[in-house]
C-alpha cells in the first residue's frame, strides 16, 4: 500500500486489506463512482524492455521534509548509478483530474549548495526549483535514468473512481500535468496507483471491473508509445480477493510493467497479531492467510496471461512491526504496533537494521525479536533470494518501495544489484 500523507511512507507504505473492506495491503496508497462504458483505444506498441533489467526506486515528495531525504541523497548513496527508472510519489487525483500533490516541495522549495545535486544553489528568480528541478540535475548527471511521475497512493486513491466516469478527460489532464514545459525533460511517464479498482483500500471503490482497464487504455493512447505507462497493482491472489475485481489481463497489453505491491501483506493493523512477516516470497506453515505471499501472487498474475516480463517483483525498504511480543517465532500474540520512528508499526531498514537485528527468517524474508518488540523486513540476504526468485521466473525486474529507508550507502539496492 503506499500512503502518501501518513508521516512515513513512498508514500509512507501499504496494507492489503483483508476482507470486505478492512484496508491492508507499500509502496504507497478510490471512491464510488459509475461504471465506464467507454470502449477502450487500441494499444500503440510499448517499448520493447529486457526482462530482470529494470530497478524502480520510489521518490517521496514529503520525504524532504522531516525525513531530509533529497535528490542529493539518491546520487550520494550510490543508489542513481544503480536505479534504472524513479517513481516520484505522489500526483493527486481530484475533480477527474490529475493534479499536483504539494506544489512547494515539487516546484518552488529553495535549495542550498550543500543540499543541491550539483553543489548549486537555487536562486530567488530562478522559473523552478524543488524536487522538480534537483531531479533534473540528477537526470544530467545520469542521462539514462527514466522518472516517472505517480498518482493516487493509498490517500489519494479515492480520486479515480470519478476519473473512470470519463477516462479521456483524465488522460489528457494527466498529459497535460505531465509534460507541462516549466520541467520538460523531466518525466519519461506516468505511474498509477489506484489503491484499488472495484474494491477497498483507504476508501473503496464501485467503478467497475473494466474501469481500471479503461483508465490505462486512455493513458496509453494519449501519452503514446514514446511514454511509459506503468502501474502499481494489488497482490492479493486470494480468490475473491483484489487482482479478481478488475481486469487487469484485459489492462496489461497497455501498460510497460506493473508492480505488484507484495508487501504489506500482514502487519500490526492486527493489533494482537498473529506475528508475521509483511513480505513473505512464499507460504510457510502457520501464515495467517493463503495466498498472502510474493509467490502466489506472482503466479496468479502469470496464470491470468500477464507476460512474466511485465511483472516486477516488490521490495519494501522498511519493517512493520508489534510489541508485547513473547514469542521468538511467527505467530505470537501482540498487544499492538511497536514504536516506530514517523508512524507506530513500522520504521526503515536503515533504523531497525541496529535497533532490532534480524534473528531468523522465514517465507524467504527475515524477521526479529528484541525485547517485547517483534519486526519483520527484507535484509540484504533475503533479497538476494528474491532476486534469485525474480530471474528464475522471468520478470522484468525489481521495485521498491521506497529510497529513504536504505542505508546511506545504499546497502538494500546493492543487494538487487
Amino acid at each position: 500500500m503506499h500512503t502518501p500523507h501518513r508521516s512515513r511512507h513512498r508514500s509512507r507504505l501499504r496494507a492489503l486489506v483483508a476482507a470486505a473492506c478492512t484496508a491492508v495491503l507499500g509502496a504507497g496508497l478510490l471512491a464510488g463512482a459509475g461504471s465506464a462504458t467507454a470502449a477502450a483505444p487500441a494499444a500503440p506498441a510499448s517499448p520493447q524492455v529486457q526482462a530482470g533489467s529494470k530497478v524502480v526506486g520510489y521518490f517521496t515528495e514529503w520525504g524532504t521534509y522531516d525525513r531530509k531525504y533529497y535528490a542529493k541523497n539518491i546520487e550520494t548513496s550510490g543508489s542513481a548509478a544503480k536505479l534504472t527508472h524513479i517513481n516520484y510519489a505522489f500526483g493527486n487525483v481530484t475533480g477527474g483530474k490529475c493534479a499536483m500533490g504539494d506544489s512547494y516541495a515539487a516546484t518552488d522549495r529553495a535549495y542550498t549548495a550543500a543540499e543541491s545535486v550539483d553543489g548549486v544553489a537555487d536562486t530567488w528568480d530562478q522559473p523552478l526549483r524543488g524536487n522538480f528541478n534537483q531531479l533534473l540535475k540528477l537526470k544530467k548527471k545520469h542521462p539514462g535514468l527514466k522518472i516517472l511521475w505517480s498518482f493516487g497512493g493509498w490517500t489519494w486513491s479515492s480520486g479515480f473512481g470519478e476519473a473512470a466516469k470519463n477516462p479521456a478527460a483524465f488522460a489528457q489532464s494527466c498529459y497535460d500535468l505531465v509534460k507541462n514545459p516549466k520541467w520538460a525533460g523531466l518525466f519519461d511517464g506516468i505511474d498509477i496507483d489506484w489503491e484499488y479498482p472495484n474494491a477497498c483500500g483507504n476508501s473503496c471503490d464501485t467503478s467497475g471491473r473494466e474501469a481500471f482497464k479503461n483508465l490505462v487504455a486512455a493513458l496509453r493512447s494519449k501519452f503514446g508509445s514514446g511514454s511509459l505507462v506503468t502501474a502499481a497493482i494489488t497482490a492479493d491472489a486470494s480468490s475473491g480477493g483484489k487482482i479478481d475485481a478488475a481486469d487487469y489481463a484485459g489492462a496489461a497489453q497497455y501498460v510497460d510493467w506493473y508492480n505488484p505491491m507484495t508487501y504489506d501483506f500482514f502487519g500490526a493493523w492486527d493489533a494482537a497479531g498473529p506475528t508475521a512477516p509483511h513480505s513473505p516470497l512464499t507460504s510457510y506453515p502457520g501464515i495467517p492467510k493463503a495466498d498472502f505471499n510474493t509467490s502466489a501472487t506472482i503466479a496468479k498474475l502469470k496464470g491470468l496471461g500477464i507476460p512474466a516480463a511485465k511483472l516486477l517483483l516488490g521490495i519494501g525498504f522498511y519493517g512493520r512491526g508489534w510489541t508485547g511480543v513473547t514469542q521468538a517465532a511467527p505467530g505470537g500474540t501482540a498487544t499492538g504496533p511497536a514504536a516506530g520512528t514517523y508512524e507506530q508499526g513500522i520504521d526503515d531498514y536503515k533504523v531497525l537494521r541496529t535497533k532490532c537485528p534480524a534473528t531468523g527468517t522465514v517465507g524467504g524474508t527475515a524477521y526479529a525479536k528484541c525485547g517485547s518488540d517483534w519486526w519483520s523486513y527484507d535484509t540484504p540476504a533475503t533479497i538476494g533470494t528474491k532476486m534469485t526468485y525474480k530471474n528464475q521466473q522471468g520478470l522484468g525486474g525489481t521495485f521498491f518501495w521506497e529510497l529513504s529507508g536504505d542505508t546511506a550507502n545504499g546497502e538494500l539496492i546493492k543487494a538487487i544489484n
